[in-house]
């Protein structure tokens, strides 16, 4: 699996911590993670609005299989991510959401709050929730007996938000250009995008977008 980590301006300085520990369980577990911002407050300069079309870029192009997203509260990065198509974001602040988010809804990207409740042990916690969130296969239920349950309402949700988004392209030509523009301007996003997009009409797009 392919995991994107992004965090906005206001936590950035934590981006090292954070990134530890996911590093940390993703060779565990034989997962590979792309630091896509921040990495400090001198980095590309990120809100959470930004990070959803990051998200959405990276997830919609098969560039990252989930991302791991956060700001002060979680609730801004879950909300801008859950914006776009394809994107199926869970707001985690302890191990037992993940678990549940990959059993129960089985989504692609996690919001975490970096500062409400990171304290004393949060590197451990944020540890713990990666844990929990990659181990093992996804989706199979909880408990085993909702298990088709949660599959069938998991599968009626993607369609309505299928049918609810506009395609990804045309819903960010949609919005404020210079938003777009900055947000895939930061170096590491780029280098994670174009080494693993897999889809050419959005690989188009971003270079367009970045006159290239």
């Amino acid at each position: 699996m392919k995991i994107a980590l992004m965090m906005e301006f206001s936590q950035a300085p934590k981006n090292p911590i954070v990134l530890e520990q996911l590093q940390g369980v993703a060779a565990a577990q034989g997962h590979e993670v792309f630091n896509v911002g921040m990495d400090g407050e001198n980095d590309h300069r990120l809100t959470y609005i930004h990070l959803g079309i990051c998200g959405a870029l990276m997830l919609n192009s098969g560039a990252a299989d989930f991302v791991v997203s956060g700001c002060g509260t979680g609730q801004g990065a879950m909300m801008s991510l859950n914006a776009w198509p394809g994107v199926y974001c869970g707001y985690c602040i302890e191990p037992t959401d993940a678990f549940l988010f990959a059993q129960v809804n089985n989504g692609n990207a996690l919001a975490l709050p970096y500062a409400k409740g990171f304290g004393w042990g949060g590197e451990i916690n944020v540890r713990y929730i990666f844990e929990k969130a990659f181990d093992g296969e996804r989706g199979q239920g909880y408990p085993a007996s909702g298990r088709q349950s949660q599959q069938t309402n998991a599968g009626i949700l993607a369609a309505v938000k299928r049918g609810a988004a506009k395609d990804l392209v045309e819903g960010l030509k949609s919005i404020d250009p210079e938003l777009v523009k900055h947000a895939v301007s930061g170096e590491r996003f780029q280098k994670a995008f174009f080494d693993n997009a897999k889809d050419e009409k959005l690989r188009a797009y971003v270079s367009s977008v970045l006159g290239k």
